[in-house]
């Protein structure tokens, strides 16, 4: 074979687009060597004769092969070779050495220090050619390793890119508590993920039907569902969602007028009322791995990222995609459960409202209407920009949660106060009105006056003294009566002189013929041990204090010091002392009721203290169990200071006092009409038991008229002139959020 023939035939190989770089020590070798080149078909060829601007010029212009004729000295030659390998790699920059003085020692040296190839003078075309031609196609092999790593590079930073998306897609699902917010979210970022024109999210419904849940086009969601079974119960395969739901796999749709396998006239239908055309679809199950769907998604017309035009889904991205729904379906999974465990909380908080204001008719429904007036204070509070809560804010929906179940559970602690405490309506009531007891004394002095009007008789005493003897007792013992039965009442603040003259009556003595002793409880029976046993007939005092009417403080029921309660508590936990008892000066209670119903803010906070609450609802035990302190540092349970008292919990304690004084449904007593309630409100404003310009607020607001109008009967409400209330009272400016 012919060789000039083969190297012929190797010409149209040539990639007359490579740029070579010719050095030669005069311009005449040079040119001659650059015209043998040209003549083999390389037309970008550099000649330079300068060996210093060949440094230059390679970092300013890309060269395919540099070819360099040596001539003596040799060894700046090889400098030159050791200060471009410095820059450039054998494949990058390939490099052919001609020379005229062809030692070993100087091909050897020329390659050791870079040099790709080596040519002796004289030259023949046809192996210069080849030679050049064989170091271009190493330069062409680089350049083709080059652009595909630029190639992977880019392909997997676009990996990267979707992964990087998938993560903060997934670390944002894993934190977003609205779940709009997360359905919105999921679809704007399968979206991007899968670069496509448009998708939609379908939800799974209790009665097992696919509904439109959110749809990124804009247009309205249709309101019809579908089902996933139909009338006979079998699976309803014929829709690409429902399919998808069932199987619980992804389906991909290259073309949406070309597919059989489902009935998709109706997307066909929208595209034509809506010149909309559908062509590519993936459609995906929302699932958490092994788990139930939750729903679906389905992206519609995949988009070429350079040309716009759409294109079948990549089967590649799927995985990504379903990546994503399992995401949402794990972030829709917990925020169930969350939603489960907050409607479990709100639930059982109002449970335990309902039944506190159940246990006593004389509560009626403060522990629900307290929240209602709490939250219309706060919602005024919040919108003040000026002045001293200006600064006050509810900055999320979970601190109103907060303080929601904070006023719900205000007043829990009731429920270990004895109903017959709460529901103490006079002063000897205990479980029933010990007055019956006293009225039977009475009786028993009354029959003997009649007894003792008859033997008097008897005896032939003259009937008008003895008949006037008995009138006079009569009419003292209802007379008698008639005051103890008025003190019972306790209605109105007792006169200065009633203690003495129930003392005066209590001195009146009877005759009591049955042991007084049999029946007894146990408990009864031990108070009784510490009284003497007197002979029967024993003589008594009609109103009696005995020792069995004091029961003592358990070591268990003393305060526990880790809550730093400052609530001095009396030494006995119940007196029932009949002229105790009759002897309290103002309402029905004693000092031990009186403590036994506070109380319960000591209880609010021990149990709320003791409950493990989620971060979200830390502050809950003390909205609800400070509502009973005040600004003057009184309050109880811990005689806390303006300065410890937050606002939501100033809140809440005038909500209390306001609903507790107009509450219409309390069976004991008048509801107080609205200028009534505001009057006292604003002695204990002067009084700094409540905040004053918390007050004013609830004034100017309008909020007492908001929650009157929607509460109250219409006849107490009356006018106000609010003006007489607004006067400034000093306060502690230094307040706590």
């Amino acid at each position: 074979m012919n060789v000039n023939v083969s190297i012929a035939s190797k010409k149209q190989h040539i990639d007359k687009t490579s740029n070579l770089l010719l050095y030669g020590p005069s311009i005449h070798n040079a040119d001659y060597l650059a015209k043998q080149l040209n003549l083999g078909g390389y037309e970008q060829v550099r000649t330079v004769s300068d060996p210093q601007r060949i440094l230059p010029m390679l970092e300013q212009e890309t060269f395919d092969l540099v070819l360099l004729d040596m001539v003596t000295p040799f060894v700046e030659g090889v400098e030159l070779i050791r200060q471009m390998r410095e820059c450039f790699s054998e494949t990058q920059l390939p490099i052919l050495i001609i020379t005229a003085t062809p030692t070993e020692k100087n091909r050897i040296l020329a390659l050791a220090q870079g040099a790709n190839d080596y040519l002796n003078k004289p030259i023949d075309s046809d192996e210069l050619l080849l030679r050049v031609r064989n170091l271009l196609m190493v330069r062409s092999l680089y350049k083709a390793q080059q652009a595909s790593e630029v190639h992977l590079k880019r392909e997997v930073e676009a990996r990267t890119a979707k992964l990087d998306m998938l993560i903060k897609n997934g670390i944002m699902m894993s934190m977003e508590r609205d779940r709009s917010k997360l359905l919105r979210n999921l679809l704007v970022e399968g979206q991007q993920l899968l670069h496509c024109d448009a998708a939609t999210l379908y939800q799974l419904t209790e009665r097992q039907t696919l509904r439109f849940a959110l749809r990124t086009l804009g247009d309205s969601l249709p309101s019809i569902e579908i089902p996933l079974y139909d009338e006979a119960g079998h699976p309803n395969e014929q829709y690409v969602s429902t399919y998808v739901t069932l199987h619980n796999r992804p389906v991909l749709i290259d073309d949406v007028y070309q597919e059989t396998r489902f009935d998709l006239s109706g997307t066909r239908c929208f595209g034509q009322k809506s010149q909309y055309r559908t062509v590519s679809m993936l459609t995906v199950p929302i699932t958490p791995r092994d788990g139930e769907v939750l729903g679906v998604l389905q992206f519609i017309n995949a988009l070429d990222p350079n040309t716009g035009d759409i294109i079948p889904f990549s089967k590649d991205l799927v995985n990504l995609v379903e990546a994503l729904a399992a995401q949402a379906a794990v972030a829709l999974d917990n925020l169930q459960l969350v939603e489960a465990q907050d409607a479990l909380i709100d639930s059982m908080t109002q449970m335990v409202a309902t039944a506190i204001d159940a246990k006593s008719r004389y509560t009626g429904r403060h522990c629900s209407r307290v929240p209602e007036l709490a939250l219309m204070l706060a919602e005024a509070a919040t919108e003040a920009s000026s002045g001293p809560l200006a600064h006050f804010r509810f900055s999320n929906t979970e601190e109103w949660r907060e303080f929601r179940i904070g006023a719900w559970l205000h007043d829990c602690g009731k429920v270990t106060t004895p109903e017959c405490v709460i529901n103490k309506a006079t002063k000897l009531e205990t479980i029933h009105n010990r007055i019956h007891e006293i009225r039977m004394r009475f009786e028993v002095l009354l029959r003997d006056a009649e007894i003792e009007r008859l033997v008097a008789l008897q005896d032939g005493a003259d009937p008008t003294e003895a008949n006037a003897r008995y009138a006079a007792r009569k009419a003292e013992l209802f007379d008698d009566f008639a005051f103890v039965a008025e003190c019972n009442i306790g209605s109105e603040i007792m006169a200065d002189d009633h203690p003495a003259r129930l003392q005066r009556i209590a001195n009146t003595s009877w005759m009591r013929n049955f042991d007084d002793r049999l029946g007894l409880s146990v408990a009864e029976a031990i108070r009784c041990q510490s009284e003497p046993v007197q002979p029967l007939p024993a003589v008594e005092p009609l109103l009696a204090d005995k020792p069995r009417h004091t029961i003592f403080r358990e070591p268990a029921e003393a305060v526990d010091p880790r809550f730093s309660f400052k609530m001095d508590s009396p030494e006995y936990l119940y007196n029932h002392g009949e002229l105790y008892n009759l002897s309290v000066r103002r309402g029905t209670l004693t000092a031990e009721e009186r403590y036994k119903i506070n109380e319960h803010a000591i209880f609010t906070i021990t149990m709320l203290e003791q409950m493990h609450f989620p971060k979200s609802l830390r502050r809950v035990p003390e909205y609800a169990g400070n509502h009973h302190e005040g600004l003057h540092g009184r309050g109880f349970p811990r005689r806390l200071s303006a300065e410890e008292l937050s606002i939501p919990a100033r809140i809440i304690a005038i909500a209390d006092v306001f609903e507790a004084l107009t509450a219409p449904d309390r069976p004991y007593k008048k509801p107080n009409t609205v200028s009534e309630a505001l009057k006292i409100l604003y002695t204990l404003k002067k009084d700094q038991h409540i905040d004053p310009d918390l007050f004013d607020l609830f004034l100017t607001s309008g909020a007492y008229l908001r929650y009157a109008k929607q509460f109250l009967k219409a006849e107490q409400i009356d006018e106000v002139d609010i003006a007489c209330y607004l006067d400034d009272v000093p306060t502690p400016r230094e307040r706590s959020s």
